[in-house]
């Protein structure tokens, strides 16, 4: 009967020990949370905050002296491969804003132009990100900037907090957010003017609008050995 006894208590600690390890070790590992954004119709908050960050836009920039044009080409795992065009401008009279950052880019699906905003004392928010895209096949890189596209993405990415995102859905119901979309599409227009893309650009988006070209094998050319007559024996 003892020995009995002994050996319940024996397994009662062994099993009170593992499921102490259980929990030490849920405990120990990291917590993964999720955050899921309504991209179609944020929320009252979420509105404001996007009516007040396109507000802070200068609509009459002064740049500075500084500026960085790059080009470059893109090939991500899963999607095609990409050529960009990408120009930034320091804000020189500015308490906001540290620059501006203006870039376009090119696929077999879609050209795509985005104006960036970047804050130069970020507290709450970083910066402003505003997007539109067309079809690659439907137009040239070249004409993108010929004409006002409407867009079609605005974000905000913020310090310590999820980004908040308007962007247009095919679902429709988003009458509410329409004069943010305008506001941001006539921001762009303006921007592409002030930033002289039409002139700095011409050669770059030539090279965005080029497709890579195959390159050819040469021709192989073999040496023909004149037939030698033969003379009857």
């Amino acid at each position: 009967m003892v020995l009995s006894l002994r050996l319940f208590t024996l397994i009662a600690m062994a099993i009170g020990s593992c499921a102490a390890q259980d929990a030490t070790s849920a405990e120990s590992k990291p917590q993964v949370h999720y955050s899921y954004l309504n991209v179609c119709t944020p929320g009252e908050p979420e509105k404001q905050a996007i009516t007040s960050a396109l507000g802070r836009i200068p609509r009459q920039p002064k740049y500075s002296a500084d500026f960085e044009l790059t080009r470059g080409h893109t090939s991500l795992q899963n999607a095609p491969s990409a050529r960009y065009v990408r120009l930034r401008r320091e804000l020189a009279a500015d308490q906001f804003f540290s620059n501006v950052q203006y870039s376009i880019s090119t696929d077999a699906d879609k050209t795509t132009e985005t104006l960036v905003f970047k804050v130069k004392d970020p507290k709450d928010l970083l910066l402003i990100s505003i997007e539109d895209s067309v079809s690659s096949s439907a137009t040239a890189p070249g004409a993108v900037l010929t004409v006002d596209t409407p867009v079609s993405r605005v974000r905000l990415e913020r310090f310590g907090k999820s980004s908040i995102v308007l962007a247009r859905c095919d679902a429709g119901g988003q009458a509410a957010y329409e004069s943010l979309f305008t506001r941001a599409t006539r921001l762009l227009a303006e921007y592409r003017k002030n930033l002289g893309l039409r002139g700095m650009f011409r050669t770059d988006l030539a090279w965005v609008g080029a497709a890579p070209k195959e390159k050819t094998k040469p021709i192989e050319r073999h040496a023909t050995v004149p037939a030698q007559d033969v003379k009857p024996q």
